[in-house]
């Protein structure tokens, strides 16, 4: 009996959940019903499936173009419960049917929402989902105003729940047709304006959102709300200085806009690497010093608990912090008149030390299978790992081997790291016999 208790893994529950919703999605996209023509071969289906799922948006076909309205629509489900987890949808579904949530189940909210306690946590789920689709319908109600004159009552409002959808989930994906994105509305401050909105707000973390909703002044914000938000304004400053100033005369990029234009193009491209995957200027024909910078912002990634990927905000902070106080000599990490925790610095060694370790796996792997520019293949390594979505233009091109390493890549990226985290913060630590320190050499 003890055996069969024991074996219940909540993260292991998840990643199942995880892999169920991406194979039931790939089967849909392969139906006939679900292209324009003919059939999508299965492994096309299987990367746009767990791209959405895993809110990354990277695409070997183009989506407005090859995917019927079912499959488009089956993109945004996809995209929805990836972006607010499947046991989130659960939860709703269980509660509307009227169906009792139990202690497993809460075990596995628990895990999932990344929380220490199994208190209020069903209420905590249905702000979340209240919170998702209020921020969804206000997006899709101002995208439709651009849209409908464009395209016509119905595509107008359909594309504008969808880029909600898809900015809201940090997912990326789009119906511009052509791979294109969003580089015809570089100048549109009304759907670039909405888009960054969505996405920012998606990558800042359900709690963070709930927190600031709650208590509306910052010194009585929680330490991780402070953390946060300081954080991802710090990077969202520094990305658009950054952007601006090493693309602000590359004549393919911000060169031909003028003032505000330049500053809100920048601002976007700085914003969108927080596993957005949005664009509203080519990336392929940014610099390569750009490529790179975007690389670390896309590593970073969005914040815990939110819709986005990456090693996290607070992760990349913590460690940032660490150094600092060991620069200093201090025998402490702290932060707003708050110390944290050893483990938890510990914590965020580890899932930089696993990301770093999976990037670079997979990166061994497309050097060995692509024939594509090393810098192409990186930055591609890198989008798929923090579910961003920004590419070069090389996904189309990846080798039916390259396609398999892309869709573990964005896999293990939405799931991996998060979920070790998620295992080493609720394992107790044993004591057991303790060795003799000695010394060694580092660094």
């Amino acid at each position: 009996m003890t055996a069969k208790k024991n074996s219940f893994s909540p993260a292991k529950v998840l990643v199942q959940g995880f892999l169920v919703v991406i194979f039931a999605g790939s089967i849909l996209l392969t139906l006939p019903a679900a292209v324009h023509e003919g059939r999508l071969a299965y492994l096309d289906s299987l990367f746009t499936a767990t791209s959405a799922v895993c809110v990354t948006g990277l695409v070997v076909v183009d989506t407005g173009t090859t995917f019927t309205l079912f499959g488009q629509g089956v993109i945004m489900l996809l995209i929805m419960i990836g972006s607010l987890g499947f046991m989130t949808m659960a939860t709703v579904i269980f509660i509307f049917l009227g169906r009792k949530i139990t202690l497993r189940d809460r075990l596995l909210i628990k895990e999932a929402m990344n929380t220490d306690s199994t208190q209020g946590l069903v209420l905590l789920t249905l702000s979340v989902v209240k919170l998702a689709l209020v921020m969804i319908i206000i997006g899709a109600c101002l995208l439709s105003i651009r849209f409908v004159p464009l395209m016509g009552l119905g595509q107008g409002l359909f594309y504008g729940l969808f880029h909600a959808v898809s900015a809201f989930g940090n997912a990326g994906f789009d119906l511009m047709g052509d791979f294109q994105s969003l580089t015809g509305f570089v100048l549109d401050p009304l759907v670039s304006g909405t888009i960054v909105f969505l996405f920012i707000v998606g990558g800042l973390g359900f709690t963070v959102i709930l927190d600031l909703y709650q208590k509306r002044r910052f010194s009585a914000f929680s330490l991780h709300t402070k953390m946060v938000l300081t954080i991802t304004g710090v990077l969202l400053f520094v990305g658009t200085f950054t952007v601006l100033s090493l693309e602000y005369y590359n004549p393919e990029t911000l060169g031909g806009l003028h003032g505000a234009n330049k500053v809100m193009a920048a601002f976007f491209t700085a914003a969108t690497p927080r596993t957005a995957g949005f664009n509203v200027l080519p990336t392929d024909l940014l610099h390569p010093t750009t490529l790179f910078f975007i690389m670390m912002l896309m590593f970073i990634g969005a914040s815990p608990t939110s819709t986005g990927g990456g090693i996290k905000t607070t992760t990349f902070g913590t460690l940032f912090l660490a150094v600092v106080s060991l620069i200093k000599g201090q025998s402490g990490v702290t932060i707003f008149e708050r110390q944290i925790p050893f483990s938890i610095i510990m914590r965020s060694l580890g899932v930089i030390f696993i990301s770093f370790m999976i990037v670079m796996f997979s990166l061994f792997i497309l050097t060995i299978t692509e024939q594509a520019n090393f810098l192409e293949i990186v930055f591609e390594v890198f989008s798929a790992f923090g579910t961003v979505g920004l590419s070069t233009g090389i996904t189309p091109e990846l080798s039916p081997v390259g396609r398999v390493v892309v869709i573990i890549t964005m896999f293990v990226g939405r799931v991996g790291p998060l979920t070790m985290a998620f295992a080493l913060a609720h394992r107790e630590i044993r004591n057991g016999i303790h060795y003799p320190e000695e010394r060694i050499m580092v660094g």
